[in-house]
């Protein structure tokens, strides 16, 4: 939990410090940081994958992973779905509910606050939590120096998630081979790097259209364990 707890402490700094911003960071500021922090998360993604591509023994599950993964996202139009919740909490409520309900959002879906927690319970490996925590940091000052302090209360529901997905990792951690979390890390590395291109404005991926692709590798050695135990 040490990353989770990082992340969480990001967000209460991050909510401090922004509150005393009360006329907002400046725009050149903000560019500057999303700018660095964009360029760390692409290598950081490009890492992860090239990294584990050679311990894979599908090396095409992952191309089978993000088409499949896709196709699920676009037909369920999850990113559609996410920007309808941002613009009904921005038309509802006051600006707090506004500001509160993006960060919550915000923070908790995504690929490094998802794979993260997995990677922490199983690998003891916190890079993915303390990178989040490092950009929950910025976006937390950013939306506390327009929403004010409260943006502090999105901590608590952060540690409830990634401290659920980190515990339910830990407990199937014996049903979680080492060649499943290779192939779920080479996809969440290009999860992870999409999201670097995106924090970069070079395009626009719809990142939350892809996270399916991560229940893909999951659901193929499901039925891998099913066809060997029947055949």
């Amino acid at each position: 939990m040490i990353g989770t707890l990082f992340n969480v402490t990001m967000i209460i700094i991050g909510s401090s410090v922004g509150a005393l911003f009360k006329r907002g960071i400046p725009n050149s500021a903000h560019h500057a940081l999303m700018t660095a922090m964009g360029l760390a998360v692409m290598m950081l993604g490009i890492n992860t994958s090239i990294q584990k591509m050679p311990q894979s023994h599908y090396p095409v599950l992952f191309i089978a992973s993000m088409a499949l993964g896709v196709l699920i996202g676009s037909g369920l139009d999850l990113d559609g779905r996410f920007n309808h919740l941002l613009s009904s909490a921005s038309k509802s409520g006051s600006n707090l509910s506004e500001g509160l309900s993006t960060a919550i959002l915000l923070f908790c879906i995504g690929t490094l606050s998802i794979v993260g927690p997995m990677e922490a319970a199983l690998k003891q490996d916190y890079t993915f939590l303390f990178t989040n925590g490092t950009l929950d940091l910025i976006t937390s000052m950013v939306l506390a120096s327009t929403f004010g302090i409260g943006i502090m209360l999105a901590a608590p529901v952060l540690l409830c998630w990634q401290g659920g997905i980190y515990l339910i990792a830990l407990l199937l951690r014996g049903a979680i081979s080492s060649a499943l979390l290779t192939e779920i890390s080479i996809v969440g590395g290009v999860l992870i790097f999409a999201s670097g291109v995106n924090l970069l404005g070079l395009a626009k991926i719809k990142t939350l259209n892809l996270l399916p692709a991560l229940a893909i590798p999951p659901l193929f050695f499901g039925v891998l364990a099913l066809w060997s135990h029947f055949s």
